[in-house]
């Protein structure tokens, strides 16, 4: 039976009914929508109308009552006998968890038949606390024929007998037997019937011998309660005290504990906020107390009662003063607020006519501003290619209902762009919408060239740009919503870090150094991410890499190799000879990677200034170690216990130093960082004949460059406007950049949410 009010009865994201039948919370059908596997249902959907199962056994669900009553179909039990031989015997089991209870008032143990005794046993508990007893009960019917039994509708032990079962049973065992091999008069074949069943669903006659060879189930009403201790014991326990809403109470049972809402609220109090205010005024309950012609207000929990003008009473009576008054009086309010009415109407269109211009206005502005029309432009020409992956431009509007008016609680990142939400889309697609913080207007082109290559992206690694909306002060980005954190969170989470095996970690940056690549290589033109950091990278449930965050990539023209920028970047992952010379190329991004793949070795954060001095840079503190031959004195604990690892941890620690050298043209390419990361064999072979040569390892390490660089702070990215003639020697500006990073760290300032930020003039 469906719900008749509109309050929630299930989690959110939850199916609310199987068929006609609603699955109110505790009970649910997937794991994360039920309280606990004693309250799973299964919901068949082979049949014509899906059909609800409680957990996984054949017992079939009717209706779940939130008052603590399920109402379930069994299978009857049966004795066929034909000339005197049994020749069907079906004798179905009832077996319940610790939070189901046979209702002993509702229901009853019932036998049809001719010459039949049934026994009905299992358990039951007397109380919460007690231990399980056994039971045994049963009836007996006998009658010659048909005729002879009772038409009364009563069970009087002719054709039909029945018993009441103990209070608190859990489980039944129904025998059937007959004293004698029979067969009925009027038929060849007889049988016998025991069940328990809904006693008002039952009223027997005479028909029920015949006529219950054709039914294979009846009604029957179990009792439930969402756990097993009192009140009192559960409220001592917080995080499992099942009665979550504000305005519920929670009631002892004599096998545990239920919850319902309070007087005068309605819905389901094992949801926060689930019991909600009754309008008594409209939902006029048979208590209902004010008088026909009293006003009624409806207050929190309650309502109160008040007589009319000219009328005395309480409200519960309301008696007529003066009539003639009345009319009088209601004529004149009539005409007053009918006047006041259509001024207020009046008033009410111009203006609300003036700000929707007004609002229109504003958004057309933005959009043009935005670059909306040369985007417009560009999706124009691509409607007739073959390509289906353009951009969508999203209404304003959209995106406001998606994220409920940008709500502080759909909040789920924010970073040196922008704030990042959860939304849902009309078509219920979730996805996340970035709000810049601010846009150069200079830079709109680019910005709308950004916009359409990378909705043209299609890599399985990188998260898709869905579309945006031009219609406000900063454009919006819409992208497909990836749910579980970035790499950074699992990195330097303790608990979550320990899930995290070599495989996945090599995985992870076997994939983002594949995005890289495609980015390279095969995007045309060429994109530069220029911001690779493990907060970047995000991760679905399957650990699978998606890059995000393209807000400071650069696109390079065919005819050039590097861009001559303003440095921007991030602390701890910037390349050193891009932050020098100003030129961004290809290898800045290897370098990037390369401190991401010195995490995911470590575990350690690319900055982190409560680390001693020379182990607050991870890149310079990783290529320092691996001189010194500590190479796994630095690695993360969860990956080092296996040693048949050693030779891969080399090998990737290895292309991790390469990557991090100080020269671009000495880094690899990421199309051999990815091809070395994926395939593995040459890695390995490297290794192995750097074991049997160890002198050659060590001359190899020792050869490194020291880098002074791997400042990384958060996700607080830099921006640093820099103008520095090209043919200075790269060892003074080294000794520049830490003279800056020095002041720098002097310039920390705490920020109000207990981050630093960190100014670099």
């Amino acid at each position: 039976m469906l719900p008749i009010h509109n309050h929630p009865i299930a989690k959110p994201n939850c199916n609310e009914s199987c068929g006609n039948v609603s699955i109110p919370f505790p009970f649910g059908m997937t794991r994360d929508c039920y309280l606990h596997r004693l309250f799973l249902v299964t919901c068949n959907y082979s049949f014509q109308s899906p059909q609800p199962f409680l957990q996984n056994s054949t017992i079939e669900i009717t209706n779940i009552s939130l008052a603590g009553q399920l109402n379930v179909l069994k299978l009857i039990s049966r004795d066929c006998y034909r000339d005197g031989i049994s020749e069907i015997r079906v004798e179905p089991q009832l077996t319940l968890s610790s939070v189901l209870m046979v209702n002993y008032i509702a229901n009853k143990f019932i036998a049809v038949g001719c010459d039949t005794y049934a026994v009905v046993q299992g358990y039951y508990k007397r109380n919460s606390s007690s231990t399980s007893d056994r039971y045994v009960t049963g009836c007996m019917s006998m009658c010659n024929s048909i005729k002879d039994a009772d038409n009364s509708g009563e069970c009087s032990g002719v054709g039909c007998c029945q018993t009441s079962i103990p209070k608190g049973a859990t489980n039944a065992t129904i025998t059937l037997r007959s004293y004698n091999n029979y067969t009925f008069v009027t038929e060849k074949r007889g049988c016998s019937y025991a069940f328990l069943v809904e006693e008002a669903a039952f009223n027997f006659s005479e028909n029920y011998l015949s006529s219950l060879k054709n039914k294979k189930k009846l009604p029957l009403v179990l009792d439930w309660v969402i756990g097993n201790e009192k009140c009192e014991m559960a409220k001592r326990n917080s995080t499992a005290y099942a009665c979550k809403s504000n305005n519920s109470d929670c009631h002892d049972n004599s096998n545990g504990y239920r919850c319902s809402c309070m007087q005068g609220y309605d819905g389901n109090p094992y949801l926060e906020d689930g019991c909600q205010d009754i309008d008594e005024c409209i939902d006029r309950k048979p208590n209902y107390r004010c008088a026909k012609d009293a006003i009624c207000k409806n207050t929190e929990g309650n309502y109160t009662c008040t007589c009319p003008p000219d009328f005395s009473g309480d409200g519960t009576e309301c008696n007529r003063d003066n009539p003639q008054r009345k009319i009088r009086d209601n004529l004149v309010l009539g005409v007053t607020l009918g006047v006041a009415f259509l001024v207020i109407i009046v008033c009410g269109w111009s203006y609300t006519g003036f700000q929707r211009r007004k609002m229109l206005m504003m958004k057309k502005n933005f959009f043009q501003e935005n670059g909306g029309l040369v985007l417009q432009e560009r999706l124009t020409g691509q409607e007739g290619s073959s390509n289906t992956n353009t951009t969508k431009i999203f209404t304003v509007e959209e995106l406001e209902r998606a994220t409920n008016y940008f709500d502080k609680g759909r909040v789920v990142g924010q970073g040196g762009y922008g704030t990042v939400y959860k939304g849902y889309l009309k078509d219920n697609r979730i996805v996340a919408i970035k709000k810049s913080k601010v846009i150069d207007r200079n830079q709109i082109e680019q910005f709308i060239n950004e916009v359409i290559v990378l909705s043209q992206i299609n890599h399985r690694n990188v998260v898709k740009l869905l579309g945006c909306c031009l219609e406000t002060e900063v454009p919006l980005l819409v992208y497909e919503f990836i749910n579980n954190g970035t790499l950074s969170e699992q990195l330097h989470d303790k608990v979550k870090s320990s899930t995290l095996s070599l495989d996945i970690r090599l995985r992870v940056a076997a994939e983002t150094a594949g995005v890289l690549s495609y980015l390279h290589s095969a995007a045309y033109p060429p994109i530069i991410h220029r911001d690779i950091k493990s907060v970047n990278i995000l991760l679905d449930k399957s650990y699978t890499a998606k890059v995000s965050d393209f807000g400071a990539s650069r696109l390079v023209p065919a005819d050039q190799t590097e861009l001559s920028t303003l440095v921007q970047g991030t602390l701890g992952y910037l390349d050193p000879e891009y932050l020098q010379t100003n030129q961004l190329t290809e290898k800045s991004d290897v370098y990037s990677f390369g401190v991401v793949l010195v995490e995911l070795l470590t575990g350690r954060k690319a900055l982190c200034f409560e680390r001693p001095e020379v182990e607050r840079s991870l890149a310079q503190y990783f290529i320092s170690s691996v001189e010194k031959g500590h190479l796994f004195d630095i690695l993360d604990d969860n990956i080092v216990c296996d040693e048949r690892n050693t030779g891969q941890l080399k090998s990737v620690a290895m292309l991790a130093q390469r990557c991090l050298n100080v020269k671009g043209d000495d880094r690899p390419t990421m199309k051999e960082v990815a091809a070395e990361l994926e395939a593995g064999s040459r890695l390995k072979h490297s290794w192995a004949q750097a074991d049997q040569h160890s002198e050659e390892v060590e001359s190899l390490l020792q050869g490194a460059e020291p880098l002074g660089y791997g400042y990384e702070y958060s996700e607080h990215s830099i921006h640093i406007d820099s103008i520095v003639p090209f043919d200075v020697d790269l060892d003074c500006y080294c000794i520049l950049f830490v003279f800056l990073l020095s002041v720098a760290a002097s310039s920390i300032s705490p920020r109000s949410d207990g981050s630093h930020a960190l100014n670099i003039y």
